[in-house]
Formats: C-alpha cells, structure tokens, sequence
C-alpha cells in the first residue's frame, strides 16, 4: 500500500463519516407519538411535540406502570416486575426504538407520520 492509496482510503472513510453524521443528525418534524399496548389493545396515546414533562399510569399484568414523558422522549419509571427491567430500559424517542416490558405485558412503541412517497400497486 503506498502513499496515494493511504490518503484515498482516508478521504473514503472521511466521506463515509460526513455522511452517517448528517444522516443520523437529521431529526424528523414530523409529529410523533407514543402508543401504549397492553395484551395487543392500545390503552393510552401520548403526544410527542411539546417539550411538557408528563407522568401516565397504565394496568399492567402485575399492577401499575408508571410512564414518564419528557420532551419527545419516553421511558417506564415505576413497575411491578422481578427484576424491574422496564424501568432499566430508559428513554426511547425514534420511531425504531421500543420499550416491551414482558411481566406486565406493555409495550410502548412510538410512531410518527409518514410522508408517502410512491405508492406500488
């Protein structure tokens, strides 16, 4: 490997930085929310777009699951489960993160609108 293809190899990867960089700093303005199921029936929506920091109760299998809101972020605070992994899992805020809390059977996924950009038939 000589000197031309040293600095090719690190202008490659410098590009490839720039690009996950900016892809991964792009947030979405899209509106968002946080759907809570409990057994596969949604129990509760939460609104994602204000900077409001919000406490919501849910039944679960094994009692109350206290679900705290801040900002555009989400995370379980207070649960009835062994090991309490719920409550250890902390914030989720993209559409690909989930929160499942398996003893009591809740699951918080959030959700944002999407804009449609072709439709197949």
């Amino acid at each position: 490997m000589n000197k031309s293809d040293k600095i090719l190899l690190i202008i490659i990867t410098i590009i490839i930085l720039v690009i996950c960089c900016i892809t991964f700093s792009k947030k979405s303005d899209l509106p968002k929310k946080a759907m809570v199921y409990y057994q596969n029936d949604l129990v509760l929506s939460i609104d994602l777009t204000d900077d409001s920091v919000n406490t919501y109760e849910v039944d679960g299998l094994l009692g109350k699951v206290v679900i705290e809101k801040n900002g555009s972020k989400v995370r379980v605070i207070e649960e009835n489960s062994p090991n309490h992994i719920c409550s250890k899992q902390g914030y989720i805020e993209e559409s690909y993160e989930v929160l499942i809390c398996l003893p009591n059977k809740i699951v918080i996924k959030i959700e944002a609108e999407e804009k449609i950009d072709t439709i197949v038939k």
